[in-house]
């Protein structure tokens, strides 16, 4: 029987592709928040594995949303320039008692600290859907949520708030300083 989820666990966050091959992993992901609609976990200097062996450490703080019923999740990286929102679309997030898992469906949305944003990897998003037979109505709820992000960010509604970010990540450092002491 898997344990549930709790605030203050650490996890795995793995990505898989379409065809059931794993695309990345995050080694660890601090759990700060559990409700119904997310899960949110900040990563800070964690590794990360790439499918090909390659190994790369987070540069920044993130606040990372993982969403239970909606096929993105979104991680808000802190820099000193201000935060950066960056979604990926991907299916919906879930936990198996041994890591937060999502199929990453390859189409990016970041959005700057100025308010701009960008669509990012439609190439890779087109190969992959005719390599991996991406369903229609796949695609279809992909283009759906493409919008819902933008509609969200535009009106600065979770996770696009930077207040509410500043303060996942300011109770983040208060648990974690307590965790480890």
């Amino acid at each position: 029987m898997k344990r549930a989820l709790q605030r203050g666990d650490l996890i795995y966050i793995q990505s898989y592709k379409h065809d059931g091959s794993l695309h990345r992993t995050w080694v660890k992901g601090f759990v700060l928040d559990i409700t119904s609609e997310y899960t949110v976990a900040i990563t800070n200097k964690t590794w990360v594995v790439e499918a090909d062996g390659r190994r790369w450490l987070t540069r920044e703080p993130a606040v990372c949303f993982f969403y239970h019923h909606k096929w993105y999740n979104v991680i808000a990286m802190i820099r000193r320039a201000g935060i950066y929102y960056y979604c990926n679309l991907a299916s919906p997030s879930t936990y198996d008692g041994e890591a937060m898992k999502n199929i990453d469906y390859d189409l990016d949305v970041k959005f700057y600290p100025d308010g701009k944003y960008e669509l990012l990897d439609e190439d890779e998003f087109y190969d992959h859907s005719h390599q991996m037979n991406y369903p229609h109505e796949v695609k279809g709820i992909l283009q759906k949520y493409v919008g819902q992000l933008l509609d969200l960010h535009r009106k600065k509604k979770t996770p696009f708030n930077d207040k509410q970010i500043q303060k996942y990540f300011g109770e983040y450092q208060r648990l974690y300083r307590i965790v480890n002491h």
